[in-house]
C-alpha cells in the first residue's frame, strides 16, 4: 500500500476511532486528539485536571478502542520501584523467577504520578524512554507500542512531589482537563445512571498502530516548517537572541530541543488525521500549547500579575 492510500486509511480508521471512544466520553474532543496524536506520535501524555474528570474511564476506553493491553498504576507515597517494574522471586526449584510488574501492558495509566516520591517516579523514565526496564541487572524489552497517560491534580499541593522538569520533559503532552459544559454534564449524567452498559469495538491491532507510528516518520516536512518550529521553540529561551519581550520578563527558564522533536512529529499526526500528506505551520501551531506549556518555566513577575503560560506561547505564533 503507497503512503497516500495508508494516510487515507488512517483518516478513515481515526473516524471510527473517534466515533467509538464518543459511545462512552461524552464531549473532551480536543483532549481525545491530542492523547490519539501522542499515541500515533509514539509519544507519552500528562493529563492535569480535577478528580472525576473521567480521566481513567477516558484512557480505558481509548486503549480498548485500539486493541491494546492496559494497566492501571495508582501512585501512592509508599509505591515503591518494585511494585511498578516487578521482582524476582525464588520458586520451587530454588531458582530466580522474575515476576513482571503492571509496567508490562501496552498503554499504562499512572494515576496521580505526583504523590509518590522521585525514587518511584524514576523507575517509568527508562520505561518511557528506552521501552525497555532494567531489574536486578536484567534487561527486559516491553511490548510497543508502549504509551504512558499520567495524571496530576493541580489543586491538591499536600503530600505530593512534583514532577522534576527532566521527567516532564520526557512527556509530549501536558493536556488540561475542563469541567464539561453544562449540556455534556447533563448527557453524563443521564448516561451513567442507568443499567445500560456499552461495549466498545477493538479497531486496530497493535501491529497496525506500529504501522502507522512507522508512516507518520515518513511523512515529508518541508524546511520552512522545520525551521518555524525550531524558531518557535528557540523564542521560549530568555537568554536566545529570537527571545521577545514576553519571555525575557515572565520566564526563567526554555524548551530544550526534545520539544523541538516533538512539535515537528505531533504536527505531522496532526496532518495525517486530517487528511494532509505535509505538515504546514497551522499544524505545528494546533499542537504547540500542550507541547511547550510544561516545558517553560514562569518566574515570580509571572505568576504575581497572574501571566499563563498559554499567553505566552500564544505570544510566539
Amino acid at each position: 500500500m503507497s503512503d497516500v492510500a495508508a494516510i487515507n486509511q488512517l483518516v478513515n480508521k481515526y473516524q471510527e476511532l473517534k466515533t467509538e471512544i464518543a459511545k462512552v466520553i461524552v464531549g473532551q474532543d480536543e483532549v481525545i486528539d491530542q492523547i490519539l496524536i501522542s499515541i500515533f506520535s509514539g509519544g507519552h501524555a500528562l493529563l492535569i485536571g480535577v478528580p472525576g474528570l473521567a480521566k481513567t474511564l477516558m484512557v480505558n476506553t481509548i486503549a480498548q478502542a485500539l486493541g491494546l493491553d492496559f494497566k492501571r498504576i495508582q501512585f501512592t507515597p509508599d509505591l515503591m520501584p518494585s511494585d511498578i517494574l516487578g521482582s524476582e522471586i525464588l520458586d520451587n526449584n530454588r531458582e530466580f523467577k522474575f515476576i513482571k510488574g503492571p509496567v508490562f501492558a501496552n498503554i499504562i495509566l499512572a494515576d496521580e504520578i505526583n504523590r509518590t516520591p522521585p525514587k518511584t517516579q524514576a523507575a517509568l523514565l527508562e520505561a518511557m524512554q528506552e521501552r525497555a526496564v532494567t531489574v536486578a541487572g536484567n534487561h527486559y524489552k516491553l511490548d510497543l507500542p508502549y504509551f504512558v497517560l499520567a495524571t496530576q491534580n493541580p489543586i491538591e499541593q499536600e503530600g505530593t512531589y512534583p514532577l522534576p522538569e527532566a521527567q516532564l520533559d520526557r512527556f509530549m503532552f501536558a493536556i488540561n482537563l475542563d469541567y464539561p459544559s453544562f449540556s455534556e454534564e447533563v448527557e453524563v449524567v443521564k448516561a451513567t445512571t442507568t443499567d445500560i452498559t456499552t461495549h466498545v469495538n477493538a479497531l486496530f491491532s497493535a501491529s497496525e498502530i506500529q504501522n502507522f507510528q512507522k508512516l507518520i516518520r515518513r511523512i515529508p516536512v518541508a524546511d520552512n516548517v522545520v525551521e518555524y518550529a525550531v524558531t518557535m521553540v528557540g523564542k521560549t529561551r530568555p537568554n536566545s537572541l529570537s527571545a521577545v519581550d514576553i519571555v525575557k520578563n515572565y520566564i526563567d527558564w526554555g524548551a530544550g530541543p526534545r520539544a523541538s522533536q516533538n512539535l515537528i512529529l505531533a504536527a505531522k499526526t496532526h496532518a495525517a488525521i486530517n487528511g494532509k500528506f505535509s505538515p504546514d505551520i497551522e499544524n505545528v501551531q494546533a499542537v504547540s500549547i500542550s507541547i511547550l506549556r510544561h516545558r517553560i518555566i514562569k518566574n515570580y513577575k509571572a505568576e504575581a500579575e497572574g501571566i499563563s503560560e498559554d499567553e505566552i506561547i500564544k505570544s510566539l505564533f
